[in-house]
Parts: C-alpha cells; structure tokens; sequence
C-alpha cells in the first residue's frame, strides 16, 4: 500500500495496516515541508519475507512548482559580455558569447535555468533532468563522462559549460580545439558545492548580480534545513549505497556528495564511520560492519535492482536493522546528490525521513 504527497516524486510504502496512524501523520508533515517545492522519492520497504508494495501515481493535479524561481529576466541585469572566468584547473576561459548554450551536466543545466536563462541552452547531457518540462524537450549529447565532441559540435554552440566531472578529457580538448569555450566549475563534495557552482556559472554568463541573488537564496535554504536537522531526536546510522544493477554495488564513504547530504540532514554516513573513503564495492563484510539504521540509496538505483525486493536480495543487507524496520529511503538522483539549486529543500526532505525512522524507534 503506497501514501504519496503533493511532490509527484515523494512516496511512503507501508506493509502493516495498524502502522497507518504513523505513515499518515508523516505523509501530512512533508505535505506541509513540500508545498510548492522540490521533488524527492522517500520509500520505506516490506519486511524482506513480505511483497514489495508499488508505488502509486501521484494523485491529480499534484504537480510541484519549481524549488527555485528563475530569477525573473525583466528585475535582472541583462548579460555583460565578454568576461572571462577561471576554471577549476585555473586556466582563464574567454566567453564572448552565450546565445548558444551546451551543458554538460544536470546541475549546472539546473542552475543555468534557476538563473532565469534556460531560453539560451540548445542541448544537455542525460542527467540534465530538471526542470522536466524543458530538459526533455532538448538535443541529448549523452552521458556526462562520456562525451562525444562531434555530437557537441553539430549544435553549434557558442559556449560549453559544466563542472569538473563532465568528460573524457579528450572530447573537451577537441570542442576546444573548434573555437568554442570550455568553462568548467569546481564541485566540491560538500555543500558549499551549490555556491561555488552558482557563482561560477552566473560569472559565465555574465549576470553575476543573479547567481548572488540565487547563492544567497540557496544559502538560506541549507541553513534552514541544517537547523531543522539539529533538532533530531537521535543521529541513525544511514549506508548509502550507489547501485547500477548487479555490474556496479558501491557504497559511499566520506569525500562524497551523499556524505555531505547525510551529514547535512542529521545522520551519521556509516560507510565513513567504517573508514571508508569516496566510493568503495559493497560486500557482506561492509554490511556487517556498517548496521545502518537506514538504507540511503537513488530511484534509477532501486529501479535498477528490482526494487526493493530485489535490493533485500543482496547479501547481507535483509539482516539489517534498516531491512528489519523498514527504512529505505529513494530519492531522485539529481535532487540527492547534484548539490544544485534544490540542495536546501533535498535535505529538509531527507531530515524528515530521518526524523520518522528516528521517532519510529523510540516508539517501539
């Protein structure tokens, strides 16, 4: 049986009739944390002997509105070319143009329309997600480590820009090499990331006075998010894990984009409690010693398993006390880990999954 708020993307699974009092007092607090923002999968599985319970359509008319407004093109300043920026290599990046805009990344396609200039972007990469209803309708240059420059090229485009992990190298030296700027950003794994990021790309663009408006915005929301996050009942123990089908089991240690989030939301990353670093392959071993409270992991992910019946197939994690007291938490891969626009309200979301499985215990 599947609760499901205003958020097309935010879903509560629940397996046992006489929790229902709880699933639903929870589904009214992200309603009231939801209206009119982001959007985030939080599913929370069957026992491992019971069958996964679907997830239902959202109910009609709840479409969310954007997290972040574009900042409104008629009370900003118009673009001042040329400018020039410094990459995350240092190298100094000449922009003279930006009527033609290929972005290499889902967040900085993110960011480029928060900033209110959407309208200048001619092609994205796979990840490029939000917002749906004008990602989707643009040229797809593919994945954003594997870029093909002929692709890029044949949109003729008078600026590339994304952040550090938009590759291979060889494809950015060939676009390069044809005239066209390549400005890259710096992205941390941490969550001065959504700054650093916006600054970067509003300087690109020349309309540094938004990316201002947009940083400060942005700042508030992860400050208020962190704050909320301070008032949790206890810190669980959360293991992330980074799925791909059976090819590619990883979890997430610290230096990571999910151990900023998971931090960020008042939980403690129980792979980097375990001494790992960046991402590592899942084992039983691993499991073991990490005994997650909850299971932190991306919709694409789950999907990719067979859901969560499929995910409580892996060994070692149906033992856990996450599998054992249902919490299993999904979410949108870019609104996770893209440390973009929507960074504050993915952790009040994320805060909030916390806070039930937190007070879900304490009631037991």
């Amino acid at each position: 049986m599947t609760e499901q708020s205003a958020r097309p993307e935010v879903a509560i699974c629940r397996s046992a009739f006489h929790r229902a009092t709880f699933w639903c007092s929870l589904l009214y607090v992200i309603l009231l944390a939801g209206c009119g923002a982001a959007t985030s999968t939080t599913g929370v599985a069957a026992p491992p002997t019971a069958p996964a319970p679907p997830v239902s359509p959202p109910p009609a008319g709840a479409t969310a509105a954007p997290a972040v407004a574009p900042v409104p093109s008629s009370d900003a300043e118009a673009p001042r070319l040329p400018v020039t920026v410094t990459d995350y290599q240092g190298q100094q990046v000449a922009i003279d143009s930006i009527e033609r805009i290929v972005s290499l990344n889902g967040d900085i396609t993110e960011i480029i329309f928060a900033l209110g200039m959407g309208d200048r972007v001619v092609g994205v990469d796979s990840s490029s997600t939000y917002p749906r209803e004008k990602t989707r309708e643009l040229p797809n240059i593919g994945y954003q480590r594997r870029l093909n420059a002929e692709g890029i090229l044949a949109l003729s485009p008078t600026l590339v820009i994304g952040d550090e992990t938009a590759g291979p190298p060889e494809a950015l030296a060939q676009i390069r090499s044809a005239g066209v700027p390549v400005a890259l950003t710096a992205d941390p794994p941490d969550l001065t990331a959504p700054l650093v990021k916006i600054r970067f790309v509003a300087a690109a663009l020349g309309v540094p006075e938004r990316g201002e408006m947009l940083a400060a915005q942005v700042e508030r929301e992860i400050a208020t998010a962190r704050a909320g996050a301070r008032e949790l009942p206890a810190s669980p123990r959360v293991l992330f894990l980074y799925l791909r089908g059976t090819d590619v089991q990883q979890v997430a240690g610290s230096e990571t984009p999910a151990d900023a989030m998971i931090r960020g939301a008042g939980g403690a990353n129980a792979a980097a409690e375990a001494g790992i670093v960046q991402f590592k392959p899942l084992s039983p071993e691993v499991v073991v010693a990490s005994q997650p409270d909850v299971i932190l992991l991306l919709a694409k992910g789950l999907e990719s398993v067979g859901g969560v019946e499929g995910l409580l197939r892996i060994p070692g994690l149906a033992d856990t006390p996450a599998a054992r007291h249902q919490h299993i938490v999904a979410m949108d891969d870019l609104y996770l880990l893209g440390l973009g626009p929507r960074t504050g309200q993915a952790l009040a979301d994320l805060t909030i999954a916390f806070r039930a499985a937190m007070l879900q215990e304490a009631g037991r």
